[in-house]
């Protein structure tokens, strides 16, 4: 059994999303449980109103919400009762093995990060992201907004979680494809810091392929991408922006006049297949990788539907995904990839120090 912790206050919509969203994923996984966590009154009275399957929800009070405009330092300090911060801490204490919230980002990053603490190497977490492909291929993107600005070292220690999730999911596929976010295949293009990257990745243990550009995350070219957050995030909303647009372009043109609606009704079973394939709600849930423990964060926005494919998101990663295997495969990268600095620069001293002897014949 599987049991996720829910931050049922969290959200725009609060209860009215996340009850029914927990009550959806429950019927389809008959194999999971759920810690609902916020004000108990209010959240009994929901789920009642939903007859949610009780023998499968355990409620834990928690008296303060954090509000999605609050600063994350603030909501750190002043929120310890909070539907957030009690949820991750079921994950810290071993009642779950995943928590979820729809809850402000910045609050829930900071406040999982103080709770659960990053893998032993890794400096930072990540939001991470399984992105489709051609052919159903799935690509691992990272980071998507957690960090704006980040060094060459961190962006590879992205990379290094990055495929042992990857690897986790899918072992039988051997070492992941990483390719590293750029504005050209070729090395010598690209900021200081991704150039540094590049460097750095190429040293490592893992299957890096070189710099992908946009284009390359839908072909399947890769397994894992990895970009600094503000790249990341700019790129994740082009991609939402466009699907929406591109949706709302095939519906004005095809409700123009009754020739077009009429070649609307030839094409609805593909129009539908189209938008079942590209519905946003269906990508909901984004995980912060690099924590000791699973917490997915699911879009503040989201109707039941998209927090019911959150919860999915979690609790496939609670069941595929071994923490402990992911922190040794970590460790062991991280290792290697030291050890091949290290070499570099006793090569590279090696190369500059002057000689030991001198045959000058002035001597």
């Amino acid at each position: 059994m599987i049991t996720l912790a829910v931050d049922a206050m969290g959200g725009d919509a609060g209860l009215s999303v996340t009850v029914p969203g927990a009550v959806a994923f429950l019927k389809q996984q008959p194999n999971a449980s759920l810690i609902m966590v916020g004000d108990e009154t209010a959240l009994r009275q929901a789920l009642d109103k939903a007859q949610a399957p009780m023998e499968r929800i355990q409620i834990v009070h928690a008296s303060q919400v954090v509000e999605m405009d609050e600063a994350p330092q603030l909501a750190l300090k002043n929120k310890k009762d909070s539907s957030m911060r009690i949820a991750i801490n079921q994950v810290k204490e071993g009642n779950a093995q995943a928590a979820v919230s729809a809850g402000n980002t910045g609050a829930l990053m900071a406040t999982a990060r103080f709770v659960l603490k990053t893998i032993p190497g890794i400096e930072r977490p990540a939001i991470a992201k399984f992105l489709p492909g051609k052919n159903n291929h799935m690509t691992l993107v990272l980071d998507l907004g957690a960090n704006v600005d980040c060094t060459a070292e961190q962006l590879t220690q992205f990379a290094v979680i990055g495929s042992e999730l990857v690897h986790a999911f899918h072992p039988e596929r051997g070492a992941p494809r990483v390719g590293l976010l750029n504005v050209g295949a070729e090395d010598i293009k690209g900021t200081d810091t991704v150039k540094q990257t590049y460097k750095l990745l190429q040293s490592s243990r893992l299957n890096f392929i070189g710099n992908v550009e946009g284009d390359d995350i839908f072909s399947g070219k890769a397994d894992v991408v990895v970009a600094d957050g503000f790249v990341g995030n700019i790129m994740l909303k082009t991609v939402e922006g466009s699907v929406k647009f591109i949706g709302s372009a095939l519906k004005q043109e095809f409700a123009r006049n009754l020739l077009t609606k009429l070649a609307a009704l030839t094409a609805l079973p593909a129009l539908r297949g189209f938008k079942q394939k590209f519905d946003p709600r269906k990508f909901n849930g984004a995980i912060f990788l690099g924590l000791r423990g699973v917490v997915v964060k699911s879009h503040g926005g989201t109707d039941e539907t998209g927090f019911t494919f959150a919860l999915e998101e979690a609790y496939h990663e609670a069941e595929a995904a071994s923490l402990a295997k992911i922190e040794a495969g970590v460790a062991e990268q991280l290792a290697a990839l030291e050890a091949a600095k290290l070499q570099a620069e006793v090569e590279k001293a090696a190369d500059t120090a002057e000689p030991s002897g001198s045959n000058s014949l002035t001597e």
